[in-house]
This record gives C-alpha cells, sequence and structure tokens, in this order.
C-alpha cells in the first residue's frame, strides 16, 4: 500500500492519511475500536464474525459537508469478506498497524507502523546527506 499525503494540508485523522476512502476509514476504524473492545486481540473466528456483520450490511453516521457547516446522516456500509481483507485488513497487517500471530491464531493491534515510519525518515535523512 502506498501513502501519499501533502504537509501543508496534512489531515487530523490517522485513518485518511492511511486510506483512500471515507468507506475505508469508517470500516478501519470500526475494526480498531471493537479490537480495542477485546483487549487489542482477535481470534481468526472473531475475525471472521466482524467481516461476516460488515457483509450483512451496517448503518453508520457518515459526514457531510454543505459550505461551512458538518453534518451527520444515516448511511449503509457493506463489504463483502473478500473486499474487507483485501482493502482492510490486510493493508492493516502490511503497514504494521494489525499483528497476525500464526501460532496463536490470533490478531493483535501492533505499534511497528511507528517504527516503520521512523525508518523511512531515518532512511531520507540518510539519502539527503549524500
Amino acid at each position: 500500500m502506498v501513502i501519499l499525503f501533502d504537509q501543508f494540508n496534512m489531515p487530523d485523522d490517522v485513518y485518511d492519511v492511511v486510506f483512500a476512502t471515507d468507506q475505508q476509514v469508517i470500516v478501519a476504524k470500526m475494526l480498531i475500536k471493537r479490537l480495542k473492545e477485546h483487549d487489542g486481540v482477535f481470534t481468526k473466528t472473531q475475525m471472521s464474525e466482524f467481516a461476516i456483520h460488515l457483509h450483512e450490511g451496517v448503518q453508520v453516521d457518515m459526514p457531510v459537508k454543505v459550505g461551512p457547516v458538518e453534518t451527520k446522516t444515516k448511511q449503509s456500509i457493506s463489504y463483502n469478506k473478500r473486499q474487507f481483507y483485501d482493502r482492510i485488513l490486510t493493508p492493516m497487517k502490511s503497514m504494521g498497524l494489525i499483528d497476525y500471530d500464526l501460532y496463536k491464531k490470533v490478531y493483535r493491534l501492533s505499534i511497528k507502523f511507528t517504527t516503520m515510519m521512523e525508518k523511512v525518515g531515518k532512511m531520507w535523512v540518510a539519502e539527503s546527506r549524500k
């Protein structure tokens, strides 16, 4: 996954930096919220149940901006399991936001993303000094 951002128009929310669409942001936030409710750990079964829940459709508040006024409207979001795994979970794993333990068969929140962003910063410092 590629993260592109404008340093002069940096969003306040990390999800808006990482994900391209509002729907992906909402689903990622839902997943992280649910993980936090389970002490940051999901079994494979729990992750599958979450994906099925998304497949059935979920009502969420979507922000709608009309001029300077922002309101919220209810909107239904639905992801089939494959879309969820391909567009949300797999990118979050590859970026280090979520880890998967092969032996325990659990997903857990991770801070490896931070480590990788620091590594990218150090790589740039090294490149700029060449």
